[in-house]
């Protein structure tokens, strides 16, 4: 699935995840999942907000670990990434394809139904 990293200005705040990934690939009793980025592995829980109008995702090393992988970035641009399922409540960030985060950023008003900037 398709996410993005949430910025505001410089700093990176979290992770959007999306509604319909959060029905489709979240378990409605997980309180926490654990994420693999790069060799670290974190747990990180889930607000009962995640599951009604905030599929977002905060935790502090999250925050520093996609800090440190936007560091030649605009900074305050969203940056799509790959959320793959990897067991229970488990899932494995890394790097996406632009034309796959689309649609999530059309979500987030970010772009326009063909995926141009809006600004």
């Amino acid at each position: 699935m398709v996410v993005t990293s949430q910025c505001n200005g410089r700093r990176v705040t979290g992770l959007y995840v999306g509604a319909g990934n959060v029905r489709r690939y979240f378990s409605k009793r997980a309180t926490q999942i654990e994420l693999r980025l790069d060799h670290l592995l974190i747990e990180c829980g889930l607000p009962p907000g995640f599951w009604r109008d905030k599929p977002e995702i905060h935790d502090p090393r999250l925050c520093l670990w996609l800090e440190s992988k936007q560091r030649n970035s605009s900074g305050h641009a969203p940056v799509p990434l790959a959320l793959t399922p990897s067991g229970d409540n488990s899932f494995v960030l890394g790097p996406a394809q632009q034309e796959s985060a689309a649609p999530l950023l059309y979500e987030m008003g970010e772009t326009d139904e063909d995926g141009r900037g809006i600004d």
